[in-house]
């Protein structure tokens, strides 16, 4: 019940007001630790896989060098040892490669979310494109680049007095140039092995395996490094704040 003095118009309830949607989402900081520490032991795991398949391309060389000089020294046996040693790495590149994929995708978004939490001004993109970006046809050459760098720059705290305090990107660029060198030449591999037929291509292509495969263990070590330092960057300034205490 309602009271009002006499004389005075009914008091009346205020109409609600117009609908306007629900309220915008708040993004909060996560931790990017946990996915971190599954990104490098994955990559790890990764590189692992990469020597066991040079050492697969290894011993390919050697059977198709013995092959080359004296065919009627090699057994059937150990041609068919070669043949099954690769297609068992090549199953185990396959699946590390998945697995860190999809592990890193999700560190990857994590990091940028929390980013745009630490500076919203940093970003030219919108977050989808932390994910998007890889699946593009050329793009996933410098899409991702272009947000990485954008993410660094948003997890880098200025210092005391307000001053930019730049990080060096040295960790993120040795890493991208060798994962775009190593990927191209990786495809390049595959497309190499499925036309080698002569005991003289198997070899090239096997040489030429070995060198793609420690391109790809490079690659590895390179991205553990940018994984730690970036988050170490994302931790110390969901600690501290946008300013350094010294």
């Amino acid at each position: 019940m309602s009271f009002s003095a006499p004389g005075s118009p009914p008091a009346t309830t205020p109409a609600p007001p117009p609908y306007s949607g629900p309220p915008p989402r708040v993004d909060v900081l996560r931790s990017p630790q946990g996915l971190a520490t599954a990104v490098t032991v994955l990559l790890c795991v990764a590189g692992a896989v990469n020597l066991l398949s040079a050492g697969a391309n290894a011993f390919v060389f050697s059977v198709m060098d013995d092959l080359v000089a004296d065919p009627g020294k090699v057994a059937d046996h150990t041609v068919g040892l070669s043949d099954g040693f690769t297609a068992l790495a090549g199953s185990f590149r396959l699946l590390s490669m998945l697995a860190t994929a999809v592990v890193f995708l999700v560190w990857f978004h994590r990091v940028r979310v929390n980013g745009e939490v630490f500076r919203a001004d940093a970003f030219t993109q919108k977050r989808g494109w932390a994910v998007g970006g890889w699946f593009i046809p050329i793009g996933h050459l410098f899409l991702p680049l272009w947000t990485a760098r954008q993410i660094w720059t948003a997890s880098t705290q200025h210092g005391p007095d307000g001053s930019l305090r730049p990080v060096s990107r040295a960790p993120l660029t040795a890493w991208w140039v060798v994962w775009v060198v190593a990927s191209i030449t990786d495809r390049a591999y595959s497309r190499i092995y499925l036309h080698a037929e002569s005991p003289e291509a198997l070899q090239a292509t096997a040489a030429f395996g070995i060198g793609s495969d420690l391109l790809m263990v490079t690659a590895a070590v390179l991205a553990v490094r940018f994984v730690r330092r970036l988050t170490a960057m994302q931790h110390t300034m969901a600690l501290q704040g946008p300013y350094a205490t010294a």
